[in-house]
């Protein structure tokens, strides 16, 4: 049987662990956004819970991740700690036939490993908006390099008052990188 996800343009370890995790038929969301992020578009994807989100935007990331280099290349912007675990989760799972890494940050966890974490080499970051500030006031966490940023939930993110905390964390990202 053929997984249609080949059909978005995907290679083949993408592929195979989404067709691994029971994915065999992409969603709308997915038909619509993994195409357009491939090609190097930005896009704004809105669809309930539940409709693969993660995936939309986490498939073309991983997809362009260079794995010969250690530095935050995806940034992921979540409005809560669950949030984050969950996606960073996700992406891990989507590339476990990589040898990416991928990094959640939120408070209430331990600095001292976050800092060792990214800087032995993170692909991707999953953070709450003030644990990314933090780290970032405390130069261990660089965004000089990142070309995919996906602000999660970004609704949520406004009602809860982090959009200071977002337009700081953007400028610190090139104004070349792609942004869902």
């Amino acid at each position: 049987m053929t997984n249609l996800f080949e059909s978005l343009g995907l290679r083949p370890q993408l592929v195979r662990a989404v067709t691994e995790l029971g994915y065999e038929t992409p969603t709308p969301i997915q038909e619509g956004a993994i195409p357009a992020l491939l090609s190097g578009r930005d896009i704004l994807g809105q669809a309930q819970t539940g409709t693969g989100k993660t995936a939309a935007f986490a498939l073309p990331m991983l997809e362009k991740i260079d794995l010969s280099t250690a530095r935050v290349q995806g940034l992921v912007l979540a409005p809560t700690r669950e949030l984050a675990v969950q996606v960073a989760e996700a992406i891990y799972q989507y590339g476990r036939y990589f040898s990416v890494r991928v990094l959640p940050i939120y408070g209430g966890s331990s600095y001292t490993r976050q800092m060792k974490r990214l800087h032995d080499g993170v692909h991707i970051v999953v953070g709450t908006p003030g644990r990314t500030i933090d780290l970032i006031q405390r130069q261990a966490l660089d965004l000089s390099h990142v070309e995919f940023l996906v602000l999660d939930e970004a609704d949520e993110m406004l009602k809860m008052g982090f959009i200071d905390d977002v337009e700081t964390i953007l400028k610190e990202t090139p104004d070349s990188r792609q942004t869902a």
